[in-house]
């Protein structure tokens, strides 16, 4: 995760950071850090996941940390995280007129399924077709679920929040929810034991 070139991080994000890196995450997923925005707090950090079965990408998604020790507008408190999903839907489930508010719920569900407390949660929900003309006259027509949020946790441990947002990513990939009794491996892009191929 990048930090840029400021002065030391406080401790309270140094934690938040290491924390992201704690979570359980499913066997389907892989993480890996991204760029940060610059501009939207004073400190931020970013990490992306896509969601494979077998080698087709089902998901993916971004989930960014910011960090104001002022806190901002609306934040109701200093931290804030932005996620953002896209998976790929059949028509007949995104022609649903419940599907907004069904999606939402994956997010919110997910968030209480792991204990990630938080508050002044806002996001929309997306439906997108895509249609190929002229010479992608022949290209199939193809449905996306885009779901954008952000909230504030309420606590500096944001491992559950990352659990939360790759279920919401799995669930929107058609993948369901692993038993409560069965545990996820971590698993990321840039860990070599974690390559997909091997």
């Amino acid at each position: 995760m990048t930090l840029g070139d400021r002065p030391p991080a406080p401790a309270a994000f140094r934690h938040a950071v290491e924390s992201l890196r704690l979570a359980e995450v499913r066997p389907e997923i892989e993480l890996e850090d991204l760029p940060a925005p610059q501009r939207l707090a004073p400190y931020s950090a970013a990490m992306g996941a896509s969601v494979y079965r077998d080698d087709d990408e089902l998901a993916v998604g971004r989930l960014i940390l910011l960090y104001d020790p002022d806190g901002q507008r609306g934040w109701e408190g200093p931290f804030r995280l932005v996620a953002y999903v896209r998976a790929d839907m059949e028509p007949e489930i995104t022609s649903d007129p419940l599907l907004g508010p069904v999606a939402w719920s994956w997010l919110t569900e997910a968030l209480d399924a792991h204990q990630a407390d938080y508050s002044a949660a806002g996001g929309t929900v997306t439906r997108a077709v895509s249609e190929g003309f002229g010479n992608k006259a022949d290209d199939p027509v193809t449905t996306e679920l885009e779901l954008r949020a952000s909230w504030s946790p309420t606590h500096e441990d944001l491992s559950g929040h990352v659990a939360a947002w790759c279920d919401l990513m799995c669930v929107a990939a058609g993948i369901p929810p692993l038993p409560p009794d069965v545990a996820a491996m971590p698993r990321r892009r840039d860990d070599p034991e974690s390559d997909r191929t091997k």
